[in-house]
């Protein structure tokens, strides 16, 4: 699964949250997070840790899918 990186840097920044902090209330390691908001992509187990810290819908952060 990848987030989109773009959105989860405007969602951190609009919480005014850092890679830190997210990580710390994610339970994830900082590493991890820094990996995502550089485009890497992670378990859906990772996305929902990271969606519930942030209190928004795994829609409004995953990246689209493009169909050829």
């Amino acid at each position: 699964m990848r987030i989109d990186r773009v959105k989860l840097i405007a969602e951190m920044a609009r919480q005014d949250i850092t890679s830190i902090q997210l990580a710390e209330k994610a339970g994830v390691s900082r590493v991890t997070v820094s990996a995502l908001r550089c485009g890497k992509t992670c378990t859906a187990e990772t996305a929902g840790k990271i969606v519930r810290a942030l209190g928004v819908d795994v829609t409004e952060i995953v990246e689209e899918v493009k169909q050829a």
